[in-house]
């Protein structure tokens, strides 16, 4: 994998780049639709690539792990093959999925027994075991495991915590060294930054994984509950700690006005669930603000869902249809609500990386999160 930055912007940390990989390039900053077991929830591939212009997904190694099962994703030739995406993919650890099964985990210093959610089977993820899973699924990058901290946390267990995040980090290395992709091509393994909320341990766990001299870094543990100006601040601080010429990862984050603010700090790739699991719900972003569709408001309004053209290729559907497919709980309005919302964060990605190589970024930020943030 390279990473080459293609220009910056004016007044703040943010700035463009280039993500080669072995499927094909990602242009940072860059939105990565969650596709959990490998498909992103009421779409077709088509969409995603030729209406939404997704450039890289993520999917879930807890997730592929217990199903299909690891071996059938290695026999259809890696996640590339098995779900028919040729362009890049992104699979985390699957340590959230497990720091979020409170009642049915344990962790020991040489990995975590957990229970299956599905049939509630058990489990054990080693550092190991986590790599070698990753590397039959086959995804361009993958995530080193780690644990993500709870909010709050108490300072002593952040503190162990990135202890442990630290040492199953160097398992992880030793293991990515010894084995190779078994399907053909190169995949590179990012550490992750932990530490909770406070600044002596975000700064101990970045500096500790700026000297692993990964490809590129990611940061976990936030967007948990902690507040959004403690957020942006432990980011701010980390980024300012990474290697410049390495991606940067912000893992979970999050609403438009999150992403804008975190590219401004410095951040190139994000993913989240808000945008399918909102739209799913009802909630549509635009460039104006967010829309409730299902509130009566909609019911006779014949305007498209975006009003200033559109983000999203496909602008046949009304406010009022839109509303209607919902109350009439058809199935087409989760997938026409997920497709418009993809739609507005690769906008929303694309645009911002137009404003940085202008060197514009930031006053177009202000302005534009003020509008992000009305309710309409």
């Amino acid at each position: 994998m390279r990473f080459r930055i293609k220009g910056h912007d004016n007044a703040s940390s943010a700035r463009a780049g280039i993500i080669e990989t072995d499927h094909g390039t990602v242009e940072t900053p860059a939105f990565m639709p969650v596709g959990t077991a490998g498909a992103v929830k009421g779409l077709h591939l088509k969409e995603l690539r030729e209406d939404i212009k997704a450039q890289i997904l993520l999917a879930n190694t807890y997730h592929l792990y217990l199903r299909p099962g690891v071996d059938i994703v290695s026999d259809a030739g890696g996640i590339h093959r098995f779900n028919g995406w040729h362009k890049p993919i992104l699979t985390d650890s699957g340590g959230y999925q497990i720091y979020s099964m409170t009642d049915i985990r344990k962790f020991t210093e040489d990995g975590v027994v957990f229970q299956s959610h599905i049939d509630g089977s058990r489990h054990f993820f080693t550092p190991e075991k986590v790599i070698d899973i990753q590397r039959s699924i086959g995804a361009d990058i993958i995530m080193a495991f780690d644990e993500c901290t709870p909010y709050p946390c108490e300072y002593e267990y952040a503190s162990n915590s990135i202890d442990i995040t630290h040492h199953w980090l160097n398992r992880c290395l030793e293991q990515f060294d010894k084995t190779e992709c078994q399907h053909g091509y190169s995949q590179s393994l990012f550490p992750i930054v932990q530490g909770s909320i406070y600044k002596d341990l975000r700064l101990r766990s970045a500096e500790y994984i700026t000297g692993c001299d990964a490809p590129g870094n990611a940061i976990g543990g936030l967007s948990v509950g902690e507040p959004t100006a403690v957020m942006y601040e432990m980011t701010d601080l980390v980024c300012k700690t990474l290697p410049e010429n390495k991606p940067r990862y912000l893992m979970g984050v999050g609403t438009p006005a999150n992403i804008l603010e975190c590219i401004a700090l410095g951040i190139d790739l994000f993913d989240c669930v808000i945008p399918t699991r909102n739209g799913r719900n009802g909630m549509l972003f635009t460039r104006n603000g967010i829309i409730n569709i299902k509130n009566v408001k909609w019911k006779k309004d014949f305007s498209p869902l975006e009003e200033e053209g559109g983000v999203f290729t496909d602008q046949d559907y009304s406010k009022a249809y839109l509303r209607h497919l919902f109350v009439a709980k058809e199935m087409l309005a989760a997938m026409i609500a997920t497709a418009h919302n993809l739609g507005f964060y690769i906008w929303l990605m694309s645009e911002s990386r137009r404003k940085i190589l202008k060197g514009n970024f930031s006053a177009w930020k202000a302005i534009m999160t003020r509008q992000l943030m009305n309710k309409l």
